[in-house]
């Protein structure tokens, strides 16, 4: 059955240019959005800009520009970001618009005629940049706890919204439906605001004094404030368009929690007063942290989406934002992390399992899609790995653990890149016998991308459109087709090309980034006794590249009996390493053995033999060597860091 989702980001203030807090929460709704699609449901996705209030008007004049024609330029800003980073939005809403203003003025008098609007004068610590006032309590070290400003005192008559009538029924709500709020100690947050009154809400300015907003419709000599004016942009949108009936029943509001209070408080109890249903979530999440601080304009800190889209990429951006952060709580955000996430999930694990499937297909069946054979329980183990996704994945998507989500269907790729290690299909293809296993197995792999492809499509659209081009799929997908194992069709041309995602230089970048190495005090060695080499730095041992890799030969060498010439697969490339080891392990010991061999060592020949690389070993006093290894399984090329 079709179900209705209907989304919301806040509408971003127009005083500064998106960063990436802003763009988190929006990719974050426009993955959801596309899962629901996906999965075939009926979708609308509302975000939009905030473009009245008394900063606004202050920056055009500082701009020497009018206010509409200042709001003009940074929406559109909004809206080019948003296109830029592969935003599916439906509706895009401004406060300037006259069918909000309407709607506004409607609400506002229909609140106002059944007595919950009241004039009165007030006196408190106001700041400018968030346009409200503050408690003493709400205060940190006397500061604004948003923008670390000391308040101002203002007293001035303005309307007042009797907020406080509604605190009983509000904590009822969320006290008998527990997933209004989410997570759950937002929730507990919002709670807590109602155990004491919350007083009433000024909701208007004095017109002589902020002219740029939306006059009362009983009082012209006074504009809506900006809670009572920005807030109602969920449902005058969908008022405006004759949509409210089909889905203002399916609300999810999706906020960063700085703005907790304004949409847990003031948002449900505008819409009792105004007989309007209550939404139906409002999802929570935490901010991104730059250097453990919130990023901040003044502070120098905001980190600009578009830069790092045009660095990485906008699909390993959008990867790494949901990937890394949990909903509901802080993260933060380091570039390096970024570069290291992709290196790790998409360069290593999922672009690895499609160049060394697509190698090898174009190798052995020259680039055309084979038949499945008999399947085996290996075969069996790794369909039911992807074609029992789809479901686990939209749950957790629904249950706001994005992050989960996307390490299910990576922990799948990874059971995949084992798959190719374990049936060892270069060893398959010696054989003729082995001809129809070898297509079962490469099969098998095309499969898995393909549903790899489709589960991670809303966080990846464009990367996995590509992924499925090559390996010959075109046209749309839905999520049910993950579900099932059989879809590609036997006969078709694959269509290798460039790497999706190319790995990027750590060095590099941590040069340009100056990034300091090392702990600031020597730690104490654990063994006295032994002797140490001289220190070295995590730059110096940053120089190593060490992969996972999977001995599938070993054989004598030619000119030294103690000797072994191994082969090992490390990712889609072999290897051949000359390894001191034999007196240690036999060929039928090692073969299938994971190791961890130094991938950039200069290639120099042992003995007459080419070696490209080392395995790493440890080995006592006594001389007894033991392989080093892995205590869990991981892909073949993996970076052991």
């Amino acid at each position: 059955m079709t179900a209705t989702f209907y989304a919301t980001t806040p509408i971003f203030y127009v005083n500064a240019e998106p960063h990436i807090g802003h763009a988190y929460t929006t990719i974050l709704v426009d993955v959801a959005a596309r899962y629901h699609r996906l999965a075939g449901d009926d979708v609308r996705f509302l975000t939009g800009t905030d473009e009245h209030g008394e900063k606004i008007a202050k920056a055009a004049e500082a701009a020497g520009t009018t206010p509409q024609a200042y709001v003009d330029q940074v929406s559109q800003q909004f809206r080019d970001t948003w296109d830029r980073l592969g935003i599916t939005y439906d509706g895009f809403i401004r406060t300037t618009e006259s069918r909000h203003q309407k709607i506004v003025q409607d609400v506002l008098q229909r609140v106002y005629d059944q007595g919950d609007i009241i004039y009165g004068e007030y006196g408190g610590l106001y700041c400018v940049k968030c346009e409200r006032y503050y408690t003493e309590k709400e205060l940190e070290d006397g500061k604004c706890p948003q923008h670390d400003l000391e308040p101002e005192y203002r007293s001035e008559a303005n309307y007042f919204f009797r907020m406080e009538k509604y605190r009983p029924w509000l904590k009822e709500q969320l006290e008998t439906n527990p997933n209004l709020i989410r997570p759950e100690g937002y929730r507990n947050e919002v709670l807590a605001m109602l155990r004491e009154p919350i007083g009433d809400l000024s909701i208007s300015r004095p017109k002589e004094r902020v002219p740029w907003g939306i006059p009362l419709p009983w009082d012209e000599d006074h504009v809506t404030y900006v809670w009572f004016d920005a807030l109602l942009n969920y449902w005058s949108d969908l008022e405006s368009q004759g949509l409210d009936d089909r889905y203002w029943p399916h609300v999810q509001h999706f906020i960063a929690k700085d703005i907790l209070k304004p949409h847990g408080v003031f948002w449900p109890t505008m819409l009792k007063a105004a007989g309007i249903p209550l939404f139906q979530h409002l999802n929570v999440h935490g901010y991104w942290l730059v250097e453990d601080r919130k990023m901040s304009k003044s502070v120098g800190n905001v980190v600009r989406p578009l830069e790092l889209e045009q660095r990485y990429g906008n699909d390993a951006f959008r990867y790494f934002l949901l990937r890394d952060m949990s909903f509901g709580l802080d993260a933060s955000f380091h570039e390096l992390g970024l570069a290291e996430r992709i290196n790790a999930d998409l360069a290593n694990d999922l672009g690895n399992l499609l160049n060394r499937t697509l190698g090898m297909l174009g190798k052995y069946r020259s680039g055309v899609v084979p038949s499945f054979g008999p399947l085996t329980a290996e075969d069996e183990a790794l369909r039911d790995a992807f074609t029992s996704l789809p479901n686990a994945v939209m749950r957790e998507v629904e249950g706001l653990h994005f992050d989960r989500a996307l390490a299910m269907v990576m922990e799948a790729v990874a059971a995949a890149n084992k798959y190719v290690s374990d049936q060892k299909p270069w060893e398959l293809a010696k054989d003729e016998a082995q001809s129809e296993r070898l297509d079962t197995v490469l099969r098998g792999c095309l499969e898995a991308l393909r549903c790899a492809s489709i589960l991670l499509d809303p966080v990846m659209p464009g990367k996995m459109q590509e992924l499925r081009a090559q390996i010959g799929v075109s046209g749309d997908v839905i999520l049910d087709d993950a579900s099932h194992w059989e879809r590609l069709e036997a006969g078709s041309a694959t269509e290798p090309g460039e790497p999706l995602f190319p790995r990027v230089d750590l060095e590099a970048l941590k040069a340009t980034m100056d990034v300091a190495g090392g702990s600031e005090e020597a730690s104490e060695a654990a063994a006295p006794a032994l002797e140490h080499k001289p220190e070295i730095t995590i730059d110096d041992f940053a120089k190593l590249e060490l992969r996972v890799g999977t001995i599938t030969a070993a054989e004598d060498h030619p000119n030294a009996d103690r000797l072994w010439v191994l082969t090992v697969q490390v990712g889609p490339e072999t290897r051949t390493v000359v390894s001191g080891i034999k007196a240690h392990y036999t060929a039928e010991q090692l073969v299938g053995t994971t190791v961890i061999l130094v991938a950039n060592l200069a290639p120099v020949k042992l003995r007459g033999v080419l070696s490209q690389g080392m395995i790493l070993a440890a080995e006592d006093a006594e001389g007894n060597l033991s392989l080093a290894g892995l205590d869990r399984s991981l892909p073949d090329g993996s970076e052991v860091r």
